[in-house]
């Protein structure tokens, strides 16, 4: 993954989450990768995996279940019946 040199590594992160999400790659009630998987698909350091995940689970992107995992949440656009 290329980083622009004014771009935080986490927030560059979070984007691609979020950019694999909207193309459907991560789909909603499915797993994510984890920190370590994260950290070696894009190279980063674990810790920027978590803070990138963390910042996500914070807004609501995703959720997690103890002992199973973080997963992508369901959204109103992808929930609604239209």
């Amino acid at each position: 993954m290329d980083f622009k040199p004014d771009e935080l590594r986490w927030q560059a992160v979070a984007d691609e989450i979020r950019r694999r999400i909207a193309e459907g790659v991560y789909q909603p009630g499915m797993p994510v990768p984890g920190e370590p998987r994260l950290a070696v698909e894009l190279g980063v350091s674990k810790g920027t995996a978590r803070r990138a995940l963390n910042a996500l689970l914070a807004d609501g992107t995703l959720y997690s279940v103890l002992g199973k995992g973080t997963f992508v949440s369901r959204t109103d656009e992808a929930g609604a019946a239209t």
